[in-house]
């Protein structure tokens, strides 16, 4: 757990879940909090019209502003952009911290987390984290069996990749690929014996 106080001398706690989420705790009787856009509607409508835009850029340009007119680029489609009020993305106590989606977590104390998200709980919010597609792991943090942790070992000049050791559930293929692991290293150390031997010729 670490505890923040802000400028007004509130403190707020952060505690991991096992779920690798943080609770936060504390006051928050007087904060605001955001909610995110829902740019479907006006997407469609966007597309219906003729828009050739992907949705990823029209999230970007429909914002845009237009000096010259003194308006939105796109003034019929931004005002079509609605907000998900289930979701909430963004919450700012009066004096902070200030936390929104996709900031890290590490001046926290909890290095290489991202937030993904906030659900409401009776004593604050519960920050969910960003989790490895691989393994549901959160941060930095990752299964040894996680697709995304790949690492070749060249034994004999065979390749045995470790995912596949780790992924597989046959007891026999694992014993089998630690034997030749040991195998591997008990000749290395034979070759460094007779390395050192023939220094002292």
């Amino acid at each position: 757990m670490t505890t923040y106080k802000n400028r007004y001398d509130d403190v707020f706690t952060f505690t991991k879940d096992d779920n690798g989420d943080i609770l936060w705790e504390g006051n928050f009787q007087y904060s605001r909090f955001g909610m995110p856009n829902d740019y479907t509607k006006a997407f469609n409508a966007f597309v219906a019209d003729g828009g050739k835009f992907s949705f990823n850029e029209f999230k970007e340009s429909v914002h845009d502003w237009d000096y010259e007119i003194n308006d939105y680029s796109y003034p019929k489609y931004v005002r079509m952009v609605e907000c998900l009020k289930d979701e909430v993305d963004m919450v700012d106590p009066s004096g902070g911290p200030y936390i929104i989606s996709g900031m890290s977590l590490d001046s926290f104390g909890f290095k290489g987390y991202l937030v993904k998200g906030f659900k409401k709980i009776n004593t604050g919010y519960k920050i969910v984290t960003e989790k490895c597609s691989g393994c549901n792991k959160p941060g930095t943090i990752h299964k040894m069996s996680c697709p995304t942790q790949k690492a070749t070992l060249f034994i004999d000049n065979k390749e045995i990749e470790l995912e596949d050791v780790f992924n597989n559930d046959k007891k026999e293929n694992i014993k089998k690929f630690v034997d030749d692991v040991k195998a591997y290293y008990d000749q290395m150390d034979k070759e460094v014996h007779q390395n050192r031997g023939n220094l002292n010729k």
